[in-house]
């Protein structure tokens, strides 16, 4: 029998195969849909396990509290989902900290981490041009709530009232609940807002990312996000208050999203904007808000009445802000603190690194220069924050009276004393602490109002505050006119340089030898000239020092060679001779930045903090190194890191 083949011309031969292909797609498609529905509950599971695991980072989602407590204070913009951004460092030593992470969470940056990191913080807002010119997100890139920007008081602002300014390139991310409390978030570099500075200057609406006008681009660079994970996680270590960085996104464009934690995000300025616009519902509403949340977290005493709550913000504030001015003076920091408390929290804590920095001398004549004004110089600082908290004062009698004081008739207010006298006990005990004492000891000292230790002082501050004969001079952010001794290596070599005989009675140096401890690079010649007077000067500073040895002696039953012995490495450690200055962090995070594509998040993470222990004024014990956790790293890592140690040697002294 014959078999007639088909046509393939006709419809049925033309079929056939084609048929079978798509039976052989069905019964995969059949396969496929069996081994989804297998494996589906164990992959929703892993889904649901990575999403519980690190809920409270996707928790971060724009809600904040402050959006219903202070409505004024906010301007609400919703965003979109950023997918060109990368993870460049994860602060795991932060969020286990906090409560971000659980607390025996690896530092290892996994995949479901990653994604709730991007998920959370890779976004640019809509802002008001976007609207203008249509731009509008997709539904699949916007962000189920809008997120904020803060109205505050900013005096290089046109309106003088803080309506119109605020964060100008920054929103509020949000909030968390950890273990130690509640937690704000806010990124910086997410866009420009209405409240930038060109905006108020010009009348008019930026694009996010443009070049025409300063303070109006409404982006950050990748190096300011890591050069202030470098500076805040280093003063974290030493106790200084600090806002600190969360994460660093980086962008293609080598800009940033740089995230920030902290306790609470409220400034002063936040405060004076309401007091400045008479919008006293809401100052009321912001204070009694703030005092919750440090009430809440135990930051304050838990307080009933609602009096009593305005009067501990004020007496709060003047605490923090005299140990605030204290600390500044005595570590050598530059803050930029002026009266409307833009550059700093209503705790005292350091935010905005922009303008931030740490010298190595005590440079106390510099002043940054931005655009049309000149800073305060660190001196300064003192009575800004005097003025700061006499502002507080004026918050405090408007709320329990209902009528705003004059400033002027606030001058003689108790607070304003206890200001005072709390700067002067603060800064005594930071620097008893810098000589080699413990803290219980030094408070100790300061309440009994030691004589040899104000001579001591007296004599530490003329030479600290010793300035060049060069003059003042241009510096490329600035003007400063440079210190000529480093006191901090005085405060470090002297206790082992006076027992440097193996006697038991310690015996003071020579002129000389004690200058060339003291005497910095930037000393002329004529700063080292050996007269009579700067000859008298370091035999009275030696002898009101071991004056102050024998008091502590005396004190506690012990020789004064016995006392230096153990001043001496505390000393040492509390005065290191590598200290992370303004220019050496500026290198550091430029070779940091350059070199961060060929790391990994986790080994940038171990880079920071180990230049952060390496800045750690603690005694180490034997065979501690700060580089220890780079023990297992690559070459690469751990040459990094010698470069970074090295540029803090090299730029030891400088602005």
């Amino acid at each position: 029998m014959s078999v007639t083949r088909p046509d393939p011309k006709t419809r049925g031969g033309d079929q056939r195969r084609p048929r079978a292909r798509k039976d052989a797609r069905t019964r995969s498609a059949r396969r496929a849909a069996v081994r989804h529905d297998l494996d589906e509950p164990h992959a929703r599971s892993r889904r649901e396990a990575s999403n519980g695991r690190y809920a409270r980072i996707r928790s971060i989602d724009g809600r904040h509290p402050l959006q219903h407590a202070v409505p004024e204070a906010v301007v609400p913009y919703p965003a979109r989902r950023r997918r060109d951004s990368e993870v460049a460092y994860f602060n795991f030593d932060l969020a286990r900290e906090i409560g971000l992470l659980p607390a025996r969470h690896p530092d290892r940056l996994t995949r479901p981490l990653r994604d709730a990191l991007l998920e959370s913080f890779s976004l640019v807002i809509v802002n008001e041009w976007d609207e203008q010119h249509g731009h509008l997100p997709s539904a699949r890139d916007r962000r189920p709530h809008p997120y904020m920007a803060t109205r505050y008081l900013q005096l290089q602002h046109p309106d003088k009232r803080g309506l119109n300014s605020g964060d100008g390139r920054s929103i509020w991310n949000g909030f968390f609940r950890g273990r130690s409390g509640t937690w704000d978030v806010s990124s910086c570099g997410t866009g420009v807002t209405r409240l930038c500075p060109a905006t108020s200057a010009l009348g008019r609406f930026f694009k996010t990312g443009n070049f025409v006008a300063d303070y109006g681009c409404g982006t950050a660079h990748i190096e300011e996000g890591l050069g202030a994970a470098l500076m805040s996680e280093a003063f974290a270590r030493n106790g200084i208050r600090t806002e600190r960085v969360l994460a660093v996104l980086a962008l293609p464009s080598g800009q940033a999203i740089n995230v920030r934690v902290a306790a609470n995000l409220l400034r002063p300025s936040h405060f004076f904007g309401l007091l400045r616009r008479r919008e006293y519902h809401d100052l009321r509403r912001c204070v009694l808000y703030y005092a919750e949340r440090e009430m809440r977290d135990g930051r304050w005493p838990w307080l009933e009445d609602e009096d009593d709550r305005f009067r501990m913000l004020a007496e709060r504030v003047a605490i923090d802000f005299a140990r605030t001015a204290a600390t500044f003076e005595s570590e050598y920091i530059f803050c930029w603190l002026d009266w409307d408390g833009d550059n700093i929290l209503t705790d005292g804590s350091i935010l905005d690194y922009g303008s931030v920095r740490q010298f190595g001398l005590f440079h106390h004549e510099y002043r940054f220069e931005d655009m049309d004004r000149m800073s305060t110089s660190i001196c300064e600082q003192r009575r800004k924050a005097r003025d700061l908290v006499r502002r507080f004062v004026q918050i405090r009698d408007l709320l329990l009276t209902g009528t705003l004081p004059a400033l002027s008739s606030l001058r003689g207010d108790p607070l304003l004393a206890r200001f005072d006298a709390e700067f002067e006990a603060h800064r005594r005990r930071l620097f008893l602490r810098q000589v080699g004492l413990e803290d219980e000891e030094a408070s100790a000292l300061v309440e009994t109002g030691s004589p040899a230790l104000e001579a001591l002082l007296r004599l530490h501050h003329r030479l600290e505050r010793r300035r060049s004969s060069r003059g003042r001079r241009r510096v490329p952010d600035g003007l400063s006119w440079d210190a000529v001794y480093c006191m901090r290596d005085v405060l470090r070599e002297l206790p082992e340089a006076l027992l440097c005989d193996g006697t038991q009675t310690p015996r003071a140096l020579a002129p000389q030898a004690f200058y060339e401890i003291a005497l910095s690079n930037y000393a002329s010649r004529r700063d080292r000239a050996d007269t009579p007077y700067r000859r008298r000067l370091a035999s009275a500073y030696q002898r009101a020092y071991l004056a102050l040895v024998d008091e502590i002696g005396h004190r506690r039953g012990v020789r004064a060679s016995d006392v230096l012995a153990e001043l001496a490495p505390r000393a040492r450690a509390r005065n290191p001779y590598a200290r992370m200055t303004g220019d050496g962090l500026s290198h550091a995070t430029r070779r940091l930045a350059s070199q961060r594509k060929r790391l990994t998040p986790e080994e940038v993470h171990r880079v920071v903090q180990s230049f952060a222990d390496s800045q750690t004024r603690r005694v180490r014990p034997a065979g501690e190194a700060a580089s220890d956790r780079l023990a297992g790293d690559r070459p690469l890592v751990r040459r990094l890191f010698a470069a970074l140690e090295r540029l803090t040697v090299e730029y030891r002294e400088t602005l």
